[in-house]
């Protein structure tokens, strides 16, 4: 059995969208579209399958206007050969209902969630943190956190497994964490939330919801700092579907 990790996006739904959501500060082309695609991640090898977010449920409401799924997150997993009961970690970048929604589809699978993050969200101040909460979902919440019996909270950089691991970063959220996967190709980074696009790191230029400015820009450095040349995967940028190779009859491309 191998430990060498096989990488793939599944890219469940998309979104239209306007360059000014997407880019904190002024931006003459503002206006212009810019579409968002949502991802989950799948690391697999001859030992394990890891599935990086849960993305959202389509059986779920979510208020996101637009939106048009290809599939659920679920079943672009199993269509690549995984089965979700057999998969032995979901990884959960952070706790924002568009990367929680299919955590209990995944019933074997240990939850791994920032200490930092799981307690921002369930602390006494949570209830009053109206700039951030519509961006969680109570029922996300209780799936992923009340299964205290496979729930991993971790605090800080993580080896979840050999040629797999997390790493906290913020930014984001107050506790959102990288995923650094060991390919054939060299080290993959599922930067989720901490890129959202390409641009957001090649330009310097954060996305505008936030936690931590100064976090925001750490984050960017150490996924740069973490990846191989080519392999920082932002989460929401649907350059990633043109940028690697399509898996045939899948909503997916390979990573590596």
């Amino acid at each position: 059995m191998s430990d060498e990790y096989a990488v793939y996006a599944v890219r469940y739904a998309s979104r239209a969208g306007r360059r000014g959501q997407h880019f904190l500060g002024f931006d003459d082309r503002s206006a212009e579209p810019h579409p968002t695609a949502y991802y989950v991640w799948l690391a697999v090898s001859g030992r394990r399958a890891v599935v990086v977010d849960a993305g959202l449920d389509p059986a779920r409401p979510h208020g996101l206007e637009g939106l048009e799924f290809h599939c659920s997150p679920v079943d672009g997993i199993a269509a690549l050969g995984v089965d979700p009961s057999d998969v032995e970690h979901l990884v959960l970048s952070h706790l924002h209902y568009d990367h929680t929604g299919t955590a209990a589809h995944f019933p074997r699978a240990r939850r791994v969630v920032q200490a930092g993050e799981a307690r921002y969200w369930t602390g006494p101040a949570a209830a009053r943190i109206h700039r951030e909460r519509w961006l969680v979902s109570d029922d996300d919440l209780g799936d992923v956190l009340g299964t205290t019996d496979r729930l991993d909270l971790v605090d800080g950089d993580t080896t979840l497994a050999p040629g797999i691991s997390v790493h906290l970063v913020g930014g984001h959220t107050a506790g959102l964490q990288l995923t650094r996967v060991d390919t054939a190709a060299g080290p993959v980074v599922l930067a989720s939330d901490a890129v959202h696009f390409y641009e957001n790191i090649d330009d310097d230029r954060p996305f505008p919801i936030l936690h931590s400015m100064p976090g925001v820009y750490a984050a960017f450095d150490r996924a740069a700092e973490l990846g191989g040349p080519g392999l920082v995967v932002p989460g929401h940028d649907p350059e990633v579907s043109a940028r690697f190779p399509a898996v045939p009859g899948v909503s997916a491309v390979r990573i590596a």
